[in-house]
């Protein structure tokens, strides 16, 4: 499915056409993700949803890392929660927050479709209201929500972590704005203050790594928690 990249670039279309040559590849897509990007775009989601590629990266890093108990803030319509869900074992659990209740609704019926409600919990609410609630740990973190409360939700992050926990944060890049330390735009300045926390504990060990493809010029940072 052509997608309208978030921060496009001249070479925008050269980049999905390799995103689409790995994808095919190593992450070929099945009716059960097809059919969620299809549910998310039919019900007026934005496409914010995590390229294939990088689903697949999410999936790796639970299995290797044997993740048992994951926690995603942002679930959109699922299609990560799906990719992280399919990764675990029988016994393991993807807990999962969207505060918008329409896409926790569509969110809800894609987990349905691909038959993982046992192993996913979507909670609907704002994440501030409902990490309170949740027991720690987990042992994989995916932050991928409203930017400008990441460093809140890093906070409650190493409030529900453990010795080698994984902590993840999308869209860290944007577009290269990121070094603009004058920027008004609130998500620029929420993920300058989130990295400037990670880059400051004393409790994490972390990179950040660029990339560019079918959603454009953008990237992540990972952290795990020393022992």
């Amino acid at each position: 499915m052509a997608r309208t990249p978030d921060y496009p670039s001249s070479d925008s279309d050269q980049w999905a056409d390799v995103d689409a040559y790995f994808r095919g590849m190593l992450a070929p897509t099945d009716s059960v993700l097809a059919q969620a990007l299809s549910a998310n775009e039919a019900a007026g989601l934005p496409a914010h949803d995590v390229s294939a590629m990088q689903g697949k990266m999410l999936a790796l890093l639970v299995k290797m890392t044997k993740a048992r108990r994951v926690l995603e803030i942002g679930t959109l319509g699922g299609y990560s929660t799906i990719w992280m869900a399919r990764a675990l074992s029988e016994d393991g659990q993807v807990t999962t927050i969207e505060a918008n209740p329409h896409h926790a609704e569509i969110a809800r019926l894609n987990i349905e479709q691909a038959a993982l409600g046992h192993r996913i919990d979507l909670r609907v609410g704002t994440a501030l209201e409902i990490l309170p609630s949740l027991t720690r740990p987990f042992d994989l973190i995916f932050i991928d929500a409203d930017k400008p409360d990441n460093p809140a939700y890093l906070d409650w992050a190493m409030k529900l972590a453990q010795p080698g926990t994984i902590i993840i944060g999308d869209n860290v890049v944007r577009g290269g704005a990121v070094v603009d330390e004058g920027s008004s735009d609130p998500n620029v300045k929420g993920v300058r203050a989130f990295l400037k926390m990670i880059s400051e504990d004393p409790r994490l060990e972390a990179t950040a790594i660029q990339t560019v493809g079918e959603k454009g010029w953008d990237g992540f940072v990972m952290a795990v928690v020393k022992e």
